[in-house]
C-alpha cells in the first residue's frame, strides 16, 4: 500500500514528497498540471528554506540576497535587516519547482496526472483519486478544495479586508542585493533580485485595481522599473485562508494548505518546507496527531509577526510608521528579519 499520497504538486506537496522518499516511505504525487507550475509567488526563498532545500539535495539556481530593506515609498526613507546566517535565494517559481521535481523523480517518487475529486477514509486508510495509501497529505493550495470539501476551512475574520498578490517580471539588473519592501498607503511592493539581468515585482493589496495602477503608488520604485510590454502579471488571493485543523483523521494538511496568514513577511516557503519534514516524521512515528502541535510550533513566529504587521498596516497612522520604527530600530528590525528568515 501507498505511505503517502499526496494532492499537489508545487513546492510544499515535493518537499513533503522528498521528505517521505527520503525515510523509505513509498510515495505518490496526484498532480494534474504539468511541470513546470508557476504562480503569483514573491519569488524570494528565506535563508531557512535555502538551507533546508540544500539538505533535502535540491539545488536551485537564482539570485543571492542578504537581507531585506523596508523602504517609505515616496519618501525613500529605508531600514535594513541583514542575514546573520547566510542568503537567501531570489529564484523563479517555474525554476523552483522544477527543481523539485527532478529530485522528486530521482529518489523514485510516481507523479499520476489526476485530479483529487472526492476523498474517503476509514481507520486503516484513506482513498482518493482512485488510488488507496495510508495516508493522505493536502498540499493543494491556498483554496485547498481538500480542506473545502471536508468542512475545515474556518471563516474569515470580521472587519479584515482581503488582501491580494499581483507579480510582474521585469528585464533589468537588481540594483540592490537586498528584497525591497517598498510601503505606500494602501499596499505593498516586494522587489526581489532573480538573476544578474531580471527582478520580480510583487505587490500586496487590499484593493482590486490592475497592477499598473497598483505600481504607481510608489513613484520613487516605478521610475526605476524599465517598460514591460506584454509581460505577464500573475494574481492570488485573498490571501488570509484559515483551516481549523491541520490532522482531520488519516489527512494531514501542509504549505497553503494548512492555513495562510499573509504574504508579508514572506515565511511561507520555509513554513512549507520545514513543516513538511515534521509531518513525514509524525507519519515515520506512528503519531500523525502530532503534527498539529509540531505545526503550530513551527508557525508561531510567522503568524505571530505577520498578524502584528497586519493590524498595524489596517491603521492608518501606525501604517505611515512601520518604516521610521524600523529604521530607528535597527536592532530590533534586524532581530525580526532573522527570525523569519529561520536563522
Amino acid at each position: 500500500m501507498i505511505d503517502l499520497l499526496i494532492a499537489g504538486g508545487g513546492p510544499a506537496g515535493l518537499a513533503t514528497a522528498i521528505h517521505g522518499a527520503l525515510a523509505g516511505l513509498e510515495v505518490v504525487v496526484v498532480e494534474p498540471r504539468p511541470t513546470p507550475i508557476d504562480k503569483a509567488c514573491g519569488e524570494g526563498l528565506m535563508p531557512g528554506a535555502v538551507r533546508r532545500l540544500r539538505e533535502l539535495g535540491v539545488t536551485v539556481s537564482g539570485q543571492p540576497f542578504h537581507g531585506i530593506r523596508y523602504v517609505d515609498g515616496a519618501g525613500g526613507r529605508h531600514a535594513d535587516g541583514l542575514f546573520r546566517s547566510g542568503p537567501g535565494l531570489g529564484a523563479r517559481r517555474t525554476v523552483l519547482q522544477a527543481a523539485l521535481a527532478g529530485r522528486a523523480a530521482q529518489l523514485g517518487v510516481r507523479v499520476v496526472r489526476r485530479r483529487v475529486e472526492e476523498v474517503r477514509q476509514d481507520a486503516r486508510c484513506v482513498e482518493a483519486a482512485g488510488l488507496t495509501a495510508r495516508y493522505l497529505v493536502a498540499a493543494d493550495g491556498l483554496h485547498s478544495p481538500i480542506r473545502r470539501g471536508l468542512g475545515l476551512a474556518a471563516p474569515p475574520l470580521p472587519g479584515r479586508p482581503a488582501r491580494y498578490g499581483l507579480r510582474r517580471h521585469y528585464t533589468v539588473e537588481p540594483w540592490s542585493d537586498l528584497v525591497e519592501v517598498h510601503w505606500s498607503a494602501r499596499c505593498e511592493a516586494y522587489v526581489t533580485p532573480l538573476g544578474p539581468d531580471r527582478i520580480g515585482v510583487a505587490v500586496l493589496t487590499a484593493d482590486r485595481a490592475a497592477f499598473d495602477v497598483q505600481l504607481a503608488r510608489f513613484p520613487l520604485l516605478a521610475a526605476r522599473l524599465p517598460p514591460a510590454p506584454g509581460a505577464a502579471v500573475r494574481g492570488a488571493g485573498p490571501l488570509r485562508q484559515g483551516a481549523r485543523v491541520r490532522v482531520a483523521g488519516r489527512v494531514l494538511f501542509v504549505g497553503d494548505a494548512a492555513g495562510y496568514v499573509d504574504a508579508l513577511t514572506g515565511e511561507g516557503l520555509t513554513l512549507a518546507v520545514t513543516a513538511a519534514g515534521e509531518l513525514v516524521r509524525c507519519v515515520r512515528a506512528g503519531r500523525p496527531e502530532a503534527y498539529e502541535r509540531a505545526w503550530r510550533e513551527l508557525s508561531r513566529s510567522y503568524r505571530t509577526i505577520t498578524a502584528s504587521l497586519l493590524w498595524a498596516r489596517h491603521r492608518p497612522r501606525l501604517a505611515r510608521r512601520i518604516v521610521p520604527v524600523a529604521a530607528g530600530l535597527p536592532r530590533v528590525f534586524t532581530g525580526a528579519v532573522n527570525v523569519l528568515a529561520g536563522t
